[in-house]
């Protein structure tokens, strides 16, 4: 079978062009993710609404800089249009050199991997709910999943994972209609009486708590110029964003506010864990699972896009030629990430504080630091002054989130 790596092609992009629907739902399953299920527990830490405030800002301004990322890949291929820059890290390296494309590199590398163990854990946590003491521990079902995940990593392109992403969707779809519908008989029952739950918290701390929290439940920053690569039409893509992150935002803030109402100050990290063990509940915690299983190989991309091109420069430079690796190294190197995480993931504790503390480290440099950086770097005068300070608040903003977020998460909320 003739190999469809090429060396101009990123590892999971092929020839094949998604269409504005299969898009669509790349990007929905590429953002919404295992973060969702903390939101109510983040409104709990934050207020109701310092909660909706905070994930309504962190929604624009996740928009505004995968823009940011699109500009500065168009204005590069315009400037030299002999050289392709078709993933994170070669922004980096057109901004920075080798030194720019390694500091991306390992941000998108260790943020990624940090995403999809996170989706291990919660699979894992999640199963181990639904079985109890009947089943194995929640580090056997993490590594139950691998060899499943294994095989979803193998698929090519992401034109051909898009009926896996429409499935997905789905799963997250009607795990979260009936989530919300558990909360609000909960919330009627007891009443919707805003007064009785916090608005804005009195601890400091459990804002930029809850902020990271919030960053981490726009997953997939990474891959945003895979998914802009793979439209047919790309002059659409911004416009499909902006509805896409609209859409998203608005239900995140209706389902953190759901679930902060009906369970008040004993919301769980994990709302689903709140839920009476009944069928409805049960069905809740099946279908995420399977949701987040299909998504997993998505969140992989990133990883294995870095890794199999370092794969294909140790193969040229052995080689003396300029021959691509074969299938089977590829396959196995895909193999080999998914033992990785799940080994990981195994030794991780608590889900609510790890991903508090990725969303306010790697997120925010993966989501706003560099995108800002970049921006300013290519464009330099060019800009107008409102673009430099819209710029430079984003910039500042995300270093000082990473770092205070990072202290409250380690000492403590």
């Amino acid at each position: 079978m003739e190999n469809d790596l090429k060396s101009n092609e990123t590892p999971l992009l092929s020839s094949k062009k998604t269409s504005k629907l299969q898009t669509l739902g790349n990007i929905i399953v590429t953002v919404v993710g295992t973060g969702v299920l903390g939101l109510p527990f983040a409104f709990r830490i934050a207020g109701w609404v310092a909660g909706s405030l905070g994930v309504a800002i962190v929604g624009i301004s996740t928009y505004y800089c995968m823009l940011l990322l699109v500009k500065c890949r168009d204005k590069l291929a315009v400037e030299e249009p002999l050289v392709e820059s078709r993933s994170y890290g070669d922004l980096g390296y057109r901004c920075f050199g080798t030194l720019g494309r390694y500091l991306t590199e390992f941000v998108l590398v260790v943020a990624q991997c940090a995403g999809s163990v996170a989706y291990l854990i919660f699979i894992g946590q999640n199963l181990d709910s639904v079985f109890q003491r009947n089943g194995p521990s929640i580090t056997t079902y993490i590594f139950m999943l691998v060899p499943v995940e294994i095989g979803l990593s193998w698929i090519g392109s992401l034109s051909s994972l898009a009926p896996f992403s429409i499935f997905a969707d789905v799963c997250n779809i009607l795990a979260m209609g009936i989530v919300v519908k558990e909360d609000a008989r909960q919330a009627l029952e007891g009443g919707l009486a805003f007064g009785e739950r916090t608005a804005i918290t009195s601890n400091i701390g459990g804002l930029p708590f809850a902020a990271g929290m919030a960053v981490f439940c726009f997953e997939g920053f990474g891959m945003t110029l895979a998914l802009e690569n793979s439209m047919q039409d790309k002059s659409k893509f911004p416009k499909l964003l902006a509805q896409t992150f609209s859409g998203i935002t608005l239900v995140y803030i209706l389902f953190g506010l759901c679930g902060y109402m009906a369970f008040g100050e004993e919301t769980k990290d994990i709302v689903t864990l709140n839920l009476p063990r009944n069928w409805s509940s049960l069905t809740v915690q099946v279908g995420l699972c399977l949701g987040l299983m299909f998504t997993f190989p998505i969140m992989l991309h990133p990883i294995n896009e870095i890794v199999e091109g370092k794969l294909r420069v140790t193969h040229r430079n052995n080689n003396n030629d300029s021959t691509e690796p074969g299938k089977t190294t590829i396959y196995i190197s895909r193999a080999i990430v998914v033992v990785v995480l799940a080994v990981i993931a195994s030794f991780v504790p608590e889900f609510g504080i790890f991903a508090s503390f990725t969303g306010s480290t790697l997120c925010a440099a993966l989501s706003f630091i560099l995108p800002a950086t970049f921006h300013l770097k290519l464009f330099g005068s060019s800009l107008r002054i409102w673009q430099i300070v819209l710029d430079f608040i984003v910039l500042i903003s995300g270093i000082f989130f990473a770092v205070y977020g990072t202290y409250n998460t380690i000492v403590g909320v």
